[in-house]
Formats: structure tokens, C-alpha cells, sequence
């Protein structure tokens, strides 16, 4: 009676450690799973904020076009207008 029983408690002993060392591994993989797309939003999101700033130094640039253009046409409004030369005039004939 103490073989069956022996073997009984070992075999249920296996079990539970194999079930117990599946587990872990299920664990441990799908903490990879995890931490690979982690990494993989913040690449995406590192890529979103680099186009993000790219754009902000665009708009700068353009911004600083538009003040420009914006100075020279104040710059030539304010500028006091020259009359254009003109040619003498000619003695009237009769």
C-alpha cells in the first residue's frame, strides 16, 4: 500500500511543479510581448514628437518670412515718395 501511495503523492508532486514552471515561462514571455510593444509606442511616439517639431520649425520660419515682408511693405509705405524726373518744357510755338 505504500508504493501506490508513493507514487501517487510524486506523480501529483511532478504536476504541480511542471504546472507551476509553465506558468512562469507563460510569464516571462508575455512580459517580452509587453516590453517589445512598450517600446515599440514609444517609437512611435518618439517619431510623433519629432514631427511635431519639425512643424514648429516650419510655422517658425514661416512666421519669420511673414514679419519680414510685413517690415520691407511698412518700410516702402513710410518711405517719402520721389517724384519722377521730368523733362523741361519746351517753349510753345505760335
Amino acid at each position: 500500500m505504500r508504493k501506490p501511495f508513493a507514487y501517487a503523492v510524486m506523480i501529483a508532486a511532478a504536476l504541480g511543479l511542471a504546472a507551476c514552471d509553465k506558468a512562469s515561462e507563460n510569464k516571462a514571455q508575455d512580459a517580452q510581448q509587453h516590453a517589445e510593444q512598450a517600446q515599440q509606442k514609444m517609437d512611435e511616439a518618439q517619431d510623433k514628437v519629432n514631427e511635431a517639431a519639425k512643424e514648429n520649425a516650419e510655422a517658425a520660419k514661416d512666421s519669420a518670412e511673414a514679419e519680414q515682408k510685413a517690415a520691407e511693405e511698412a518700410a516702402k509705405e513710410s518711405a517719402p515718395a520721389t517724384p519722377a524726373p521730368t523733362a523741361p518744357a519746351e517753349p510753345a510755338k505760335q
